[in-house]
């Protein structure tokens, strides 16, 4: 692919040792949100920490606050503000700093909107915080949502939905570069009717991601390439097809497989189905077999509550797309400069602007 270079200069990486070394031994970071205005951070170090906030998720150590001096227990609670808090991880031992947030964008009725930020990548670097967001549908955000959204700065939308599921829940996002590519979810789902489908069957439906969906990943990898500034992917639910992409961004960004696994499988915990396309009515249902599809869904109880993302041997079900790829083109890398056009210096300039 020729892209124009980013804009943007990329800033020197954060997690630094005293000496120099590209390590840290702060692990195990974690930003959870315990009620409304309570946020509590958590890790693993054999040393003491300083635990530093920053408003920005570039923001240099100089620039962040100070909130806790030598804390030995792990653990440290904050409250929260208004703005979105990066937490920076200071060892007082060798000097070296983690930055760490909250993964999960905290929405009224948004579903499964979180940020890629943290993981492990390519080199002993990480993926860079407040850059690359994967979420379900956005149909239903409230005011408050839109303008928690605003404050990420996207430059780029995403949509792999299906040109039905876009008319039946369009965005409320507005104001952000919009790319989305028309297909029929019919197209997708092939003979599986049911949404409360086998986990064979819905297996079978990921084998036939990669193929499907190679028009709306090409349209995804291109925006990433432009680096124009943060960028947001979804589809309905954010687990499926969003993670189908998130494992293949993630792969060329080099986290390891266990770690994309990991990130799939939080769409579970995440997802909010009730928000991520408004009530079908019958009248529309009878007319449009996506409708029929989706109003199945909102219909059946078992399917209101997400179920784990697994197939009947407890594997993940992405595992299925993934190995599919791996079987025909030998490797994820060797499909995405075959079928999405991203080659190895691709993939460099990725790293080069989503690492730190």
């Amino acid at each position: 692919m020729t892209r124009k270079l980013a804009a943007w200069a990329l800033p020197a990486a954060l997690v630094l040792s005293a000496h120099g070394g590209a390590f840290a031994t702060v692990s195990a970071e974690k930003v959870e949100r315990t009620g409304p205005n309570r946020i509590v951070v958590t890790w693993t170090d054999k040393d003491p920490v300083d635990v530093y906030v920053a408003e920005r998720p570039d923001a240099a150590l100089a620039d962040a606050k100070l909130l806790s001096t030598a804390d030995r227990d792990g653990r440290y609670e904050s409250a929260a503000g208004s703005a979105r808090p990066f937490f920076l991880l200071k060892d007082r031992g060798d000097g070296s700093v983690v930055r760490t947030a909250e993964r999960l964008i905290p929405l009224e009725q948004g579903s499964n909107f979180r940020d890629l930020g943290g993981y492990p990548a390519a080199g002993g670097k990480r993926v860079r915080w407040g850059r690359i967001f994967r979420s379900g549908g956005t149909p239903m955000l409230t005011d408050a949502d839109l303008k928690e959204i605003q404050s990420l700065g996207l430059a780029d939308m995403v949509d792999l939905r299906s040109s039905e599921e876009r008319v039946l829940a369009p965005s409320r996002i507005y104001g952000v570069s919009y790319h989305a590519v028309g297909y029929s979810m019919m197209t997708i789902m092939g003979d599986v009717k049911d949404p409360a489908s086998s986990r064979n069957d819905l297996g079978k439906v990921y084998e036939r991601l990669p193929t499907v969906l190679q028009p709306e990943l090409r349209e995804l990898f291109e925006a990433l390439l432009q680096g124009d500034g943060p960028l947001a992917y979804n589809c309905s639910a954010g687990q499926d097809r969003t993670g189908f992409a998130s494992a293949l961004v993630l792969t060329a960004l080099g986290t390891p497989r266990d770690v994309i696994y990991a990130d799939y499988l939080l769409s579970t915990a995440y997802r909010r189905p009730e928000w991520e396309m408004p009530k079908i009515s019958p009248a529309v249902a009878q007319e449009n077999p996506t409708a029929a599809f989706f109003a199945r869904y909102q219909d059946n109880p078992g399917a209101r509550k997400p179920t784990p993302l697994v197939d009947s041997e407890g594997r993940p079900l992405v595992q299925r797309a993934m190995e599919a790829i791996e079987q025909k083109y030998g490797s994820v890398e060797a499909y995405l400069d075959k079928e999405i056009g991203v080659d190895a210096a691709d993939i460099a300039k990725l790293r080069a602007l989503y690492l730190e």
